[in-house]
């Protein structure tokens, strides 16, 4: 009688659901949701999950790379003729724009760019002719970027190391209390003392805005943030290393240019690369400290001023712009490992 009085309320159950409800729960099991009248099997349900999470990734993944990829097809495009501003107010799926029925050379941005783009003719500061130092072309502005982006960040990192040896591994009083202190300096918004730093680097005082030297002696003294995470690797280190070479007669300075730098290299290499990355885009510091007149502004200031010279012809401006990206792009493709292990490391102790 049980069994019966369970068949009986299974068919009535059954009754009630209409065949529309039926075929919803049929068309919801297949895309993995389980309903009352099915249920999905645990594959489908990972298998649906898995397309959702993949399209979600794609779609991020897409906006991502676009625009990298409308600024490379974009600077071959030829907007020198009327009714062509409005090229880039569109999306950009091929370089397909560029005119070679013409003679015009498939790569005729660039070449303008390394040829002529950043002369006095456009507003740019410099001379035309004489030697390299004495006009301002392409190279002049890779030239300033190269010294803006490689002296102070070679120079500053291994400043920072050292003080971050000296925060992690040496033991001194208020060594903590310095370094909080330090910290707290972070706070601080970097808009509220750019008068005071643009007046002590002017011409009535340091006099380091004509010769370029306010993006680079600045730097070499190193970064807090550097420090910071570069001391958080060194906790990893063992300290028994330090102590054997005590013993052994070395001193501190010793210690850290025979073992400390070898040892936290992948931490140094990593915080230089990012530095590296931010000095080479310092589009603020040069535009805001170093005067438009002046040959000694880095690339992204001459990018600007040649933006602004330049009505509708904005191809060559994307164009300055892969170029810009491009040495960036390169490095952290090429050390994108080195950079996240050391960041996931900055966390160990000993």
């Amino acid at each position: 009688m049980e069994n019966e009085n369970v068949i009986l309320t299974s068919q009535s159950d059954e009754q009630t659901y209409s065949a529309f409800r039926y075929g919803l729960g049929a068309v919801l099991a297949f895309f993995g949701f389980s309903s009352k009248t099915h249920s999905a099997s645990s594959k489908r349900k990972k298998l649906v999950g898995d397309i959702v999470t993949y399209i979600v990734l794609l779609f991020g993944a897409f906006l991502m790379v676009y625009p990298f990829w409308w600024m490379l097809a974009g600077s071959f495009a030829y907007t020198q003729d009327a009714g062509t501003s409005n090229l880039f107010n569109q999306m950009i799926w091929w370089p397909a724009y560029t005119v070679t029925d013409e003679g015009k050379n498939p790569f005729h941005n660039y070449i303008w760019l390394f040829t002529e783009g950043f002369t006095p003719a456009y507003g740019l500061p410099g001379k035309r002719g004489g030697n390299f130092f004495e006009s301002y072309s392409y190279w002049r502005a890779l030239f300033n970027n190269l010294i803006y982006s490689i002296v102070p960040v070679v120079i500053g990192v291994i400043t920072s190391a050292s003080a971050a040896f000296a925060f992690a591994k040496i033991n001194w009083i208020g060594r903590n209390q310095v370094f909080f202190f330090l910290l707290a300096a972070i706070m601080v918004p970097g808009p509220s003392i750019m008068i005071t730093q643009y007046v002590m680097y002017s011409a009535a005082m340091l006099n380091w805005q004509q010769n370029g030297l306010v993006l680079i002696i600045p730097g070499m003294f190193g970064s807090i943030m550097t420090a910071f995470f570069i001391r958080q690797f060194l906790f990893g280190l063992p300290t028994s290393i330090i102590e054997a070479a005590k013993i052994d007669g070395a001193g501190y300075f010793r210690i850290f240019c025979s073992f400390i730098l070898p040892l936290a290299m992948p931490a140094i290499m990593a915080q230089g690369l990012l530095s590296f990355m931010g000095c080479w885009n310092n589009y603020m510091g040069s535009y805001i400290m170093i005067p438009r007149s002046s040959t000694w502004i880095n690339l992204p200031h001459a990018m600007y001023l040649l933006d602004s010279r330049r009505d509708t012809d904005k191809a060559p401006i994307i164009a300055a712009s892969v170029l810009c990206v491009l040495p960036v792009m390169i490095l952290f493709a090429c050390f994108q490992k080195l950079i996240i292990g050391s960041l996931m490391l900055t966390g160990s102790k000993e």
